[in-house]
């Protein structure tokens, strides 16, 4: 979950012993290029191999990784010859970076943790829990909320995640968390269809349609969106280019939920139709 505490406010009591600067709240980015910030401003995060250290601990969510993994991750089969004095650099430039909180990162079991305290945010924390909060409203019926929720998930991104850190580790994630958007666009445009914003999800169906042309669910929703729109024709062309498609790249049909939706939609099946969407919640 995010890592939200209860924020200090101007007049608040200052715990004996701490400077104004020991509170200074970090947030950590990775949903794009790798970034720190300190009471809102932005700090240097250093050079590429750094920023994958920064990264690589930020993705261990507080558990200790050890140095050898650390290596693997940052310079995979390739490392230069004095890898772990580098890696122990780049800690120690971290730890510099993040004073006066450099007590968030620890030397532990023999490699490195970092564990963001209360009243820091690190945006996938944030990311996480506004998704499980969709999930909920979407289980509820509350499709309104769920796509609001879905919207507000993917501003979090800037680009592409972990943009410009090197090491495989990196573009592991990098990979992982751009399927995960994906997702998350299928799950708003799913929203958006149950709460009647058909004609507004056409455009971006389309264009995601194009840019992943085997992937089922979005040629789906299309379809859907189409037919709703009154296009009937236009969403049974989709359909016969997904057979194409498909046939040609894959040697395969479309799935049966595609295939069902298709007869659906050549047999006008009133069930098809938007339904009122439930007012929203506060």
């Amino acid at each position: 979950m995010e890592r939200v505490g209860h924020p200090r406010r101007a007049g608040d009591a200052t715990v004996p012993g701490e400077s104004p600067a020991a509170r200074a709240a970090l947030e950590f980015l990775l949903l794009g290029p790798v970034r720190v910030l300190r009471d809102g401003v932005e700090q240097p995060a250093g050079p590429p191999q750094q920023r994958a250290l920064l990264a690589t601990l930020l993705l261990h969510e507080g558990h200790p990784v050890g140095v050898s993994e650390l290596v693997d991750s940052l310079w995979d089969e390739d490392p230069p010859l004095r890898a772990v004095a580098a890696l122990r650099t780049y800690a120690s430039r971290l730890r510099r970076l993040l004073a006066p909180r450099s007590e968030v990162l620890v030397s532990e079991a023999g490699g490195y943790a970092l564990r963001p305290g209360p009243g820091d945010r690190v945006d996938l924390s944030a990311l996480d829990d506004l998704c499980v909060r969709a999930e909920r409203a979407s289980l509820e019926g509350d499709a309104a909320l769920a796509h609001r929720l879905y919207g507000r998930a993917l501003e979090l991104w800037d680009g592409e995640a972990l943009a410009g850190v090197p090491g495989p580790a990196a573009e592991a994630h990098r990979n992982r968390l751009a399927e995960r958007r994906l997702v998350l666009r299928e799950l708003r445009l799913c929203a958006a269809l149950e709460c009647g914003l058909h004609a507004e999800s056409v455009s971006d169906l389309t264009a995601l349609t194009s840019s992943h042309p085997m992937r089922e669910t979005l040629r789906e929703l299309l379809m859907l969106a189409l037919y709703r729109c009154g296009r009937q024709g236009e969403a049974l062309a989709v359909y016969t280019d997904t057979r194409r498609v498909l046939d040609e790249e894959l040697g395969v049909e479309p799935r049966a939920e595609l295939r069902e939706l298709h007869q659906r939609i050549l047999a006008a099946d009133p069930t098809l139709d938007p339904t009122p969407a439930p007012g929203p919640r506060e």
